[in-house]
């Protein structure tokens, strides 16, 4: 797929790796609507984005009504829908059994909810849209592509909820890319490791230099714009499918 080309749904797409991720394709000749809860935000995205190449709606990715709702406004801004990228995601960290007593359900329902239910809801109303596109390279007619974490392989104490959401994700890869082959839908994931971002920037310095020194090679923590130029290869490559691309440095995490 060329990137000129890209008509794209990014969820978080008005921060951090999802703002990243529009500013490639926008920089690249794409056109992209950004699904967030941020308005402020938003409206700075669109205006360094261009009101002509990008659009935000308000919309909680947890909500299946409402996102089929912006899943159908954005393909009439777009002009159109052929890849969907998803960015969205909490956090929940918490203890299974912490000081307080057992974690409450909530808690982890709400982090599954984001992370693993939001992201099929985009996937599956962004399919629904995709299917029907005139085919390019290799009988093509979309890409979705999901953010999981280095955590749904190796989740540090405190992480249960949140590696639980991400492995649903890393599991999902698969078996929605066997299913979508059919309509010429490719699907992968990408895990980051410990990348720049607001949280780490309000950190002690000391803090940083620590968590930077404990990735291997490069010795840094990922910015934006490695995993933007890792969805853009993604979306050029239309062998690769299916595939979850761990994005960390060599980096494994530790217990806690």
């Amino acid at each position: 797929m060329q990137l000129s080309s890209v008509r794209a749904v990014i969820t978080g797409g008005v921060s951090g790796l999802g703002l990243a991720v529009a500013q490639h394709l926008v920089a690249q000749g794409g056109k992209v609507a950004l699904l967030d809860l941020n308005d402020d935000k938003g409206a700075t995205a669109v205006a360094g984005l261009g009101a002509d190449k990008a659009r935000y709606f308000n919309v909680n990715v947890s909500d299946e009504t409402a996102v089929t709702a912006a899943i159908d406004q954005a393909h009439d801004f777009l002009g159109g829908l052929n890849v969907a990228v998803n960015c969205a995601g909490i956090l929940g960290a918490g203890r299974v059994l912490g000081k307080e007593g057992p974690m409450p359900l909530a808690g982890f329902q709400g982090t599954v909810m984001v992370n693993l239910v939001g992201s099929f809801n985009v996937a599956k109303a962004a399919a629904n849209r995709m299917q029907h596109n005139d085919t390019g390279t290799d009988g093509e007619r979309g890409v979705i592509i999901n953010t999981a974490s280095i955590a749904a392989y190796e989740g540090q104490i405190g992480q249960a909820a949140y590696s639980a959401s991400k492995g649903g994700v890393v599991s999902m890869t698969l078996p929605m890319a066997r299913e979508l082959s059919r309509f010429g839908i490719r699907v992968n994931t990408i895990a980051p490791g410990v990348f720049w971002t607001p949280m780490v920037d309000g950190m002690p310095e000391a803090v940083q230099q620590s968590l930077a020194a404990s990735i291997p090679f490069p010795s840094r923590l990922g910015k934006p714009e490695d995993f933007a130029s890792l969805v853009a290869f993604i979306l050029g490559n239309t062998y690769l499918n299916g595939e979850t691309i761990r994005l960390d440095g060599a980096t494994r995490l530790a217990p806690k």
